[in-house]
């Protein structure tokens, strides 16, 4: 962190509080900092305005990204060249020219750092994976002429003390798969998805959704999509791997898991 002029912390539009690593606050206080609201184009419009409203407000920048198709991605170097301006100019006073701006590229894992690095870089300098856990070493890349980025692995904090977020971190794919029960995680999302998205999943599944539990609920869109083991019971794993994978890549439509009034 001596190192480093400027820190951009990678959030996922989706879930900008649980995307946040707590620990991040007390070690980058000191710092520049640029929040990359990444994975936009999956998130609710109107709840991504909604953000970068909020931590404007709260002091911070924050650019509404989709590193996948670059857009936005231009604006977050922009934004970083104008957080040096006055730092640059009193290094020039002093006769200090051609400063290198060192960028640090923070995030937990899954919110599409390296993604982020190769559409800023033009190139494939990080490792790319719909999964967490890709990154596995630090490495300095050359931008441009005049700026550096630090690309870290991923880390979640040690204990994750709410329910809600790990849940949100385990609907978007920054928990391993491996670790929680993957038809729980369904189960969740699903019963969230019907009292705040319900046009969505009837839209997806071709559904007309009324008073069903959500069991009732999986069994319909295991029949819908096919999901029948021997007995003609319904799988209920294909269906919680069917629909995270619908809501993970935005087949769902747009989605946002936590609003700015909740914070």
């Amino acid at each position: 962190l001596k190192l480093i002029d400027v820190v951009i912390e990678l959030l996922d539009a989706r879930i900008p509080r649980a995307s946040h690593n707590p620990d991040m606050e007390k070690l980058t206080k000191n710092k520049k900092k640029l929040i990359v609201l990444n994975k936009s184009d999956l998130a609710d419009e109107k709840e991504n305005q909604k953000w970068v409203n909020y931590y404007a407000k709260n002091g911070q920048t924050a650019v509404l990204v989709d590193a996948n198709s670059g857009k936005g991605v231009a604006e977050s170097i922009q934004k970083i060249k104008i957080m040096m301006q006055g730092e640059l100019k009193k290094q020039a006073e002093k006769g200090k020219i051609g400063k290198t701006i060192r960028v640090m590229i923070l995030g937990i894992p899954n919110v599409g750092k390296s993604s982020y690095i190769n559409r800023v870089t033009k190139k494939t300098s990080a490792k790319v994976g719909n999964k967490p856990g890709v990154t596995r070493q630090k490495q300095w890349i050359r931008l441009e002429k005049s700026i550096e980025l630090l690309d870290t692995p991923g880390v979640l904090w040690p204990k994750l003390d709410s329910e809600e977020i790990a849940l949100n971190l385990a609907y978007t794919g920054s928990i391993k798969d491996d670790i929680l029960e993957k038809t729980e995680i369904a189960y969740q999302l699903l019963n969230y998805l019907v009292q705040n998205y319900k046009s969505n999943l009837e839209t997806r599944y071709k559904l007309e959704i009324g008073d069903e539990t959500i069991l009732d609920l999986m069994e319909m869109i295991g029949r819908k999509r096919g999901a029948i083991v021997s007995g003609g019971r319904v799988d209920l794993e294909k269906v919680s791997n069917l629909l995270l994978d619908d809501f993970r890549n935005g087949k769902l439509g747009r989605m946002t898991l936590e609003k700015v009034e909740e914070s």
